[in-house]
Formats: C-alpha cells, sequence, structure tokens
C-alpha cells in the first residue's frame, strides 16, 4: 500500500504543505503515519478523505462544517459522490447561465430591452405550468399580491433574474447535499436562510403583510411535499425524500426564526 509524504500529497492534489499542516492541526486530514522523524504519510483512506474535503470547498461549505460532515456515523462517500456530481452539473449550469448573462449585458449596453417578459418571467415552465402556478399562488396570497410579486420581478434585469434562478438551483442542491443530517442541523439551517431570503425576492414584500410571514414559509413548505413539481424545478427531478426533507427543515427555520 503505497504511502505519500505531505509534500507529495500536496502535489498530487494541487494544494499547498501549509493547507495540509492546516487540515493536520484542525483533525479534518490526519496522516496514517507519523514516523519516528515525525514525518507525516498518507494512504489512501486519507486520498479519498482529501478528495471529499477539497469538493466540499468547492461547494463553499466552511472547514469545520465539512468536519461535521465526514464525521457524521451515517456519512457514505459513494452517495457524497453523486451529491457532488449534481451540485457541480448546477455549478456548470450557473456559469453558462452568466456567460448568457454576459451576453445579455453586451446587449444593454448597446440600448436593447432588458424587461423581463412574461414568458421569462416563467421560462422552464409550460404554459399549462405557469398558468396553474399563477392560479393557485393567487387562490393562496390573493391576486393583487401576485401581480405585485410579477411586477417586481420584472423590474429586474434579466441578468438580475437570472442570477436569482441560478443561486435558488444552487442552494437547493447544496440542500440535497446535506440530507444525510437532521433536518434541524446547523448547517442545514444556515442554507435554509439562503433559501427563505431567495423565497423572499421571488415573493416580494406583500405576501405575509396581512398575516405571518412564518405561515407562508411552512405554507411552502408543506407544498413541497404534497406537490413534487415545485423541488423538480430546482433539482431536475420528482424526489419525495428531498421534498420532505427540505419541508420539515423550512418548517423548523420558521418556528425558531420567523416568530
Amino acid at each position: 500500500m503505497r504511502q505519500y509524504t505531505v509534500r507529495q500529497l500536496a502535489k498530487l492534489a494541487g494544494v499547498s504543505v501549509r493547507t495540509l499542516h492546516h487540515y493536520d492541526e484542525l483533525g479534518l486530514l490526519k496522516p496514517s503515519i507519523r514516523t519516528e522523524a515525525k514525518y507525516r504519510l498518507y494512504g489512501p483512506k486519507e486520498l479519498i478523505r482529501l478528495q471529499q474535503i477539497l469538493f466540499y470547498k468547492e461547494l463553499d461549505f466552511a472547514l469545520v462544517d465539512i468536519r461535521q460532515i465526514l464525521e457524521d456515523p451515517n456519512f457514505d462517500v459513494l452517495t457524497a459522490l453523486h451529491s457532488h456530481k449534481q451540485a457541480l452539473q448546477a455549478r456548470r449550469d450557473r456559469l453558462s447561465e452568466l456567460l448568457v448573462t454576459i451576453d445579455k449585458t453586451i446587449s444593454t449596453l448597446n440600448g436593447e430591452q432588458t424587461m423581463l417578459t412574461d414568458d421569462e418571467l416563467y421560462q422552464g415552465f409550460s404554459k399549462e405550468q405557469a398558468n396553474a402556478y399563477r392560479q393557485e399562488a393567487a387562490e393562496k396570497y390573493g391576486r393583487e399580491v401576485v401581480e405585485e410579486s410579477e411586477n417586481k420581478l420584472r423590474g429586474m434585469s434579466k441578468e438580475a433574474f437570472a442570477r436569482l434562478g441560478a443561486e435558488s438551483k444552487e442552494v437547493a442542491l447544496k440542500i440535497a447535499n446535506l440530507m444525510h443530517l437532521e433536518p434541524t442541523d446547523p448547517a442545514v439551517q444556515q442554507l435554509i436562510a439562503r433559501h427563505y431570503a431567495i423565497i423572499r425576492q421571488f415573493w416580494g414584500d406583500s405576501v405575509g403583510q396581512n398575516g405571518s410571514i412564518a405561515d407562508a414559509y411552512k405554507g411552502l413548505a408543506q407544498t413541497y411535499v404534497y406537490d413534487l413539481r415545485y423541488t423538480a424545478s430546482y433539482t431536475g427531478e420528482e424526489n419525495p425524500a428531498y421534498a420532505a426533507f427540505i419541508s420539515k427543515a423550512m418548517i423548523h427555520f420558521a418556528d425558531t426564526q420567523l416568530k
């Protein structure tokens, strides 16, 4: 079984020796062997763990959260790799959207129109789905609230709207990446806070104005469970387990942070 020195592993993984020393000090990545001369040696198990650390770092997880994830008894490398793949694909899609945004910005600077059309407002949904969502929202919150929300979104530039949609998908996939944790876990709740902030931008200020914003957010959480179209619009496919997980996380956030 091959062992790598700290310099060899640093070169292999594309990180600095100082970074590996730091991970060791944090207890995040310990060498498999310390020689009598105090040299660190790393084996195959440590290589896999370092790969996971770097994947999570690429997805903007803090080191303290990465350590908590990797040390969870239910952590499974294969499941994590599938989640990483989804998240990185989402990031690739976001970069593609940003390239489109650059093109749109160039068009804007050339004096072309940037206001969102109705089709762009509900991009990704069929006309039947878009009309159904709009009708359901009107029945739940009132037609004036829906129209105010739509007008606020139309007031965004196409670039800002694209960024908001891309961020919502990225956060959704990060949440899916933490399904081995409890919905109440701080790492999950931190992402739910971002999810809530994004939802408020889609909703506008009128939703919850005449009642409780906590109840409105909990209502959305319940909608995720009984109507899988909502979560599928973020993750690309219907996933009842994910819908149940994010719903519980949202309800906990509403109960602890919004009341």
